[in-house]
């Protein structure tokens, strides 16, 4: 069941995406501003996405959400090796299939294992750990590559 879970959730970051600007500001496809009708792209262009789910201590405690909304939109926005990236909570979707248990799911995009390799250890992801480690009870990371 994680891994239809998790399918249709780099499905739905796939239509993200399309629809979105990246980091660099580069429109896609979808931008609303395009007077064409062309189709939209489904693919993404990064080939490596990183994929985390966070289960706050206090979910309920607006002071912890705050603090760790914070922290990582400040490290995501200064990371040097996120090329797009989407921060979220459970959506108010009920089916069998469905997990809506965790408090908030990052997902990043990079160029390749070697640019993801980097922001583990890049100072501002280990900044956004060390502030925020006490607020989770748990994390949870699929990491995924494009299939050719």
């Amino acid at each position: 069941m994680k891994s239809i879970n998790f399918c249709i959730l780099i499905s739905m970051f796939s239509l993200f995406l399309s629809c979105s600007v990246s980091k660099q500001g580069a429109a896609t496809s979808g931008d609303r501003n395009s007077s064409s009708k062309s189709a939209k792209s489904t693919t993404m262009n990064e080939p490596f996405v990183h994929v985390v789910f966070f289960w706050l201590k206090e979910p309920d405690n607006q002071e912890a959400r705050q603090k760790f909304e914070t922290s990582l939109k400040t490290f995501i926005s200064k990371s040097d090796y996120v090329k797009a990236s989407h921060i979220g909570t459970p959506a108010d979707t009920n089916r069998p299939v469905i997990d809506r248990s965790y408090t908030y799911c990052l997902i990043a995009t990079f160029t390749s294992k070697e640019e993801q390799d980097k922001y583990q250890v890049e100072p501002v992801h280990l900044k956004f750990i060390e502030e925020s480690k006490d607020l989770w009870e748990k994390v949870v990371v699929y990491d995924s590559i494009k299939m050719d």
